[in-house]
């Protein structure tokens, strides 16, 4: 099945040159050159990857990624001419699953645009073989996740997370009273491809604790290396 890409970008030669990109892959494209074009045409469409610059007319690109958190976990790469840090971590706060700073080698775009999609595609194999099997559900303390279907339950109660908050939940709760370093974990969920530094680890886990509420405290901080879930299986 041929996958879908929205590219929201309002310089229409930047959005060319991804979209031709991206039609020598295989994908079909959308494109939408403002933030409610974009909401509209994600809407109407089975989307299943979206390329999101911030610096948007009509709505920002922090404001349609708000938006789409809301009802959809779809991947989302934002890009921005910016190079406050302030604005990445801003971006991995309302959901976005990678960010590329401009000017970006378009290559390197498409490389993490496929591992998102792909790796996208092998969890929805995994469901189809497997759907609702016991043998891909974690239950320690209260928090039950279920891998194929990336459904989270606390005290039996549904808690959203965002795609890359739930792969990260997953890989902590499989290595249970394991210590996950920082440079694990990036190489986990965002390979070797990715750019950034520890911080966006360390924002993806303060959303999860605060999603998890009294949970939390399953989840140890480990002073310059990392992280740990600790919890009776």
């Amino acid at each position: 099945m041929q996958k879908t890409i929205l590219v929201v970008e309002d310089e229409d030669i930047l959005r060319e040159i991804i979209k031709d990109y991206l039609l020598n892959e295989g994908y079909h494209v959308l494109e939408a050159s403002d933030g409610k074009e974009a909401l509209t045409l994600f809407q109407d469409h089975d989307v299943h990857l979206i390329i999101l610059d911030i610096m948007l007319p009509e709505l920002d690109g922090w404001s349609v990624c708000r938006r789409i958190r809301k009802t959809s976990n779809v991947p989302i790469i934002m890009l921005t001419a910016r190079v406050d840090e302030d604005d990445t971590l801003l971006g991995f706060e309302l959901g976005a699953d990678d960010y590329v700073t401009k000017p970006y080698s378009p290559p390197v775009l498409l490389a993490r645009a496929k591992r998102l999609i792909e790796s996208r595609q092998q969890e929805d194999r995994q469901t189809n073989i497997s759907k609702y099997s016991n043998n891909e559900t974690l239950s320690i303390n209260g928090i039950r996740i279920h891998i194929p279907s990336r459904t989270l339950t606390v005290d039996e109660e549904p808690i959203y997370l965002t795609y890359t908050e739930f792969q990260i939940l997953s890989y902590l709760m499989q290595n249970n009273g394991i210590v996950i370093t920082r440079e694990q974990l990036i190489l986990k969920i965002w390979g070797y491809e990715y750019e950034g530094d520890d911080r966006t680890v360390n924002t993806h886990i303060r959303n999860l604790r605060s999603k998890l509420g009294e949970k939390s405290k399953l989840i140890t901080t480990i002073v310059r290396t990392g992280y740990k879930f600790e919890g009776n299986a």
